[in-house]
């Protein structure tokens, strides 16, 4: 069984190098409070700045969160990331799909790309994640492209 992936994009004002910047480093400031998966609502989420890093978010008590790891860290065009959450939105350090980011110039800005692939991995639930995912990510993406406008200058 095979699933599409979910891909989108959106444009933003700022710059390749800004762009990347803004999704990687300032994810905490722009991702949702209570749109994550740990017991508490986060603080911080954090995408660390290397290939091999992790991806975690942090509660007001310094709690963290797995979400998945950096399989990629290349400003400022390409961010692979490894989403470990499982089916039951869980990490599990044995599941990965892939969630890859492009920050492409385009007209002064960039065009950031977004594709979440390898959903057929959810096994039974696939059809169900995928749905739910396919219609939380566009969300998520609209909350990037309102931050980084308001941050390209």
């Amino acid at each position: 069984m095979t699933i599409a992936p979910i891909n989108l994009s959106v444009d933003v004002k700022a710059p390749p190098e800004r762009a990347f910047e803004l999704f990687a480093r300032d994810i905490g400031r722009w991702w949702p409070v209570g749109r994550t998966v740990a017991k508490s609502s986060h603080v911080d989420v954090v995408i660390e700045a290397q290939s091999g890093g992790r991806w975690f978010e942090v509660d007001a008590d310094g709690v963290e969160t797995q979400w998945g790891k950096v399989i990629a860290w290349d400003p400022p065009g390409r961010l692979l990331l490894g989403w470990q959450l499982n089916s039951q939105w869980t990490y599990d350090p044995d599941f990965v799909t892939e969630l890859e980011l492009s920050f492409t110039p385009k007209d002064g800005g960039t065009r950031v790309t977004l594709e979440h692939r390898d959903l057929q991995r959810f096994g039974a639930d696939a059809d169900k994640l995928a749905g739910q995912l396919g219609g939380g990510w566009p969300n998520f993406v609209r909350l990037f492209a309102e931050y980084a406008d308001n941050q390209a200058t």
